[in-house]
């Protein structure tokens, strides 16, 4: 099996961690509220969200939103507006909180009852590397059956774990040189 890269983009290669890619395209199929928290509909939006039932405000002050009710019910009623430095933490804990509620059916669509999920790995970009220094690596697709450790990495924000799951249990499946997609363009799936 080869190394891991050392030092990734040493000659001008441009790409991506592959598990950041996952991530970010985990996000998207997790949907959620698309106006910013900055916008008042955004942020009552967030609020209701997590504030709705007991579970809820449990989960986001899990996820770092430790303030009062007092003035929770000040924001939701307009009364008052977050400072800058809450409204990242109630758009950070909205993120984790849905998170959490989607991973569990989120997971049953990318396992599909073992069948697993078709992911396409777009190689990085070497435009920039010197023609004698580029690698030889195209475009490659295969069907990921386990996506557990990666869901739940996902779900509970451990970038390390998630790139770990990623590179152990994903990665290897691809042969002898997988590790030229440690770092990729584009990684692409759909559930």
């Amino acid at each position: 099996m080869p190394e891991r890269n050392i030092e990734f983009g040493k000659y001008g290669a441009r790409g991506v961690r592959g598990s950041g890619l996952v991530a970010r395209r985990l996000d998207e199929l997790a949907g959620g509220i698309a106006t910013p928290v900055t916008a008042k509909r955004g942020l009552i939006a967030r609020l209701h969200y997590l504030t709705r039932t007991d579970h809820a405000r449990a989960a986001a002050r899990e996820a770092g939103l430790t303030v009062t009710d007092r003035t929770l019910k000040a924001w939701l009623e307009g009364r008052r507006t977050p400072s800058k430095a809450n409204l990242e933490r109630i758009d950070a804990a909205y993120r984790m909180v849905r998170r959490q509620n989607v991973a569990r059916h989120l997971l049953r669509r990318l396992n599909r009852e073992g069948r697993g999920t078709r992911v396409e790995f777009h190689p990085l970009n070497q435009s920039q590397v010197p023609q004698p220094l580029q690698r030889v690596v195209e475009y490659r697709s295969m069907n990921v059956r386990r996506w557990d450790r990666l869901v739940g990495a996902w779900a509970a924000g451990d970038d390390q774990g998630l790139d770990d799951a990623w590179t152990t249990e994903v990665l290897p499946d691809l042969g002898s040189q997988w590790g030229q997609f440690e770092f990729c363009s584009n990684v692409g799936f759909a559930a």
